[in-house]
């Protein structure tokens, strides 16, 4: 059983919706979020990458940024530019980009249902970016970016959707980027639907959002021990999502690039690579079929067919980020652990095969390799045998905004 929760969103105004709405903080560098931001004071970047209006050499985990942050939050309340609603709601929320569309249920999803695994995992996250967002959560009062969940395809959940879908959106921001965000408010009537509806789903899924996630836990945590009347209904116990139903969803290859080939030239490379792999030197650069991989290197492509496929048993060993990892990556190029190694990079699929050759065509990498999108089936499956994927696995295109709807307490 899932609960979920509807709650008073704080919304921008619409005809300020677009200036607010911002990417995601952890998809945008500082230099990045500072043009992004620049001339635009309602931009939600102030208050999740509020540093951009610092000093350079600021610290980014200083008390100073989380102050800078709450500053910026409070101003956009107190100027009107977000506002409160005046009931607790569901929302719907729907993406279209290049004319496909995607759209799932904003609720306040429960923290115990995270942290009694009924809302499933399948990465790592790392301590340093889970104290970061834990400081600000809590610094901010609020949960500002939604975490990506996913669930089984279900079509009450759709019909829902789709009922709201049929009226006005409250909110819609074309984005600079060419994708539209639209929000609607839930009805009364559906709101006690869809608690029913959830009762009845055995698992949620985190597509994306780990840390967002993680960190909610830990706010909860933190405020539990502070409130010697805790009794589990506040709103820290719970956390801002959307969840959409799985046929809804793409996801995108997340591509690799490295910086130096270990010592190797390329012909060494190549060799080492034929030990457990096939190399064909391509024409033109093709789609990849899953269980392959693409490998450019020095101006020209390659395919590599694994000699041996399906070896193990293993749900996670079998897909194609781990052969990657466990018998090129790791053992020919020196990348022990891509969490930490800092002669790995990662490419979002959104960007291309034309960004791996102009990575390494510019030198600021020596070989990039080109994979075929992991499924939604296979991280269901690897979430529900309670395994974790390799780093960097998934890349989900479109990206949520940030302060369409804010979940406070």
């Amino acid at each position: 059983m899932i609960n979920v929760f509807p709650f008073k969103g704080l919304v921008p105004l619409p005809e300020l919706a677009k200036d607010v709405a911002a990417p995601p903080y952890d998809v945008v560098t500082r230099k990045e979020a500072e043009n992004l931001a620049k001339e635009n004071p309602n931009s939600f970047l102030r208050v999740s990458r509020s540093e951009l209006e610092l000093s350079v050499d600021t610290d980014p985990y200083s008390e100073q940024v989380y102050d800078r942050a709450l500053e910026n939050f409070n101003h956009l309340q107190n100027s009107g530019t977000l506002v409160f609603d005046s009931t607790p709601s569901f929302y719907v929320y729907s993406l279209t980009m290049n004319g496909r569309t995607q759209s799932g249920l904003v609720a306040a999803a429960s923290v115990n249902d995270y942290d009694t695994n009924g809302i499933k995992k399948h990465e790592l996250t790392r301590k340093d970016k889970e104290d970061d967002r834990t400081r600000h959560i809590i610094k901010i009062r609020s949960h500002t970016g939604p975490v990506f969940l996913t669930c089984k395809p279900n079509q009450k959940i759709t019909e829902i959707i789709n009922q709201s879908m049929s009226e006005n959106a409250y909110l819609s921001v074309d984005a600079d980027d060419g994708v539209q965000h639209r929000i609607w408010r839930i009805s009364e009537e559906q709101t006690n639907q869809i608690k029913s509806i959830f009762r009845e789903i055995s698992a949620l899924y985190v597509a994306d959002g780990h840390h967002r996630a993680k960190s909610a836990s830990r706010t909860r945590e933190t405020l539990r021990q502070q409130n010697d009347n805790h009794t589990g209904s506040e709103d820290y116990n719970r956390f801002l999502s959307v969840i959409f139903p799985a046929d809804q969803l793409e996801i995108l290859a997340y591509n690799r690039v490295v910086l130096d080939l270990n010592g190797l030239s390329d012909g060494q490379l190549i060799i080492e690579i034929e030990k457990n792999f096939t190399v064909l030197k391509l024409e033109t650069v093709q789609s990849v079929e899953k269980g392959t991989f693409h490998m450019y290197l020095n101006q020209h492509w390659y395919c590599l067919q694994p000699k041996v496929k399906g070896a193990s048993d293993s749900i996670v060993d079998n897909l194609d980020v781990s052969v990657m990892q466990n018998q090129i990556l790791s053992p020919v190029l020196g990348i022990d652990d891509p969490r930490t190694n800092n002669r790995i990079g990662f490419i979002g699929g959104i960007h291309g095969t034309e960004r791996l050759e102009q990575l390494v065509n510019s030198g600021e990498a020596s070989v990039a390799f080109a994979l075929h999108p992991v499924t939604i089936e296979e991280l269901m499956d690897v979430s529900d045998a309670d395994m974790i994927m390799p780093p960097k696995s998934t890349w989900f295109e479109p990206k949520l905004r940030d302060g369409l709807v804010c979940h406070c307490f």
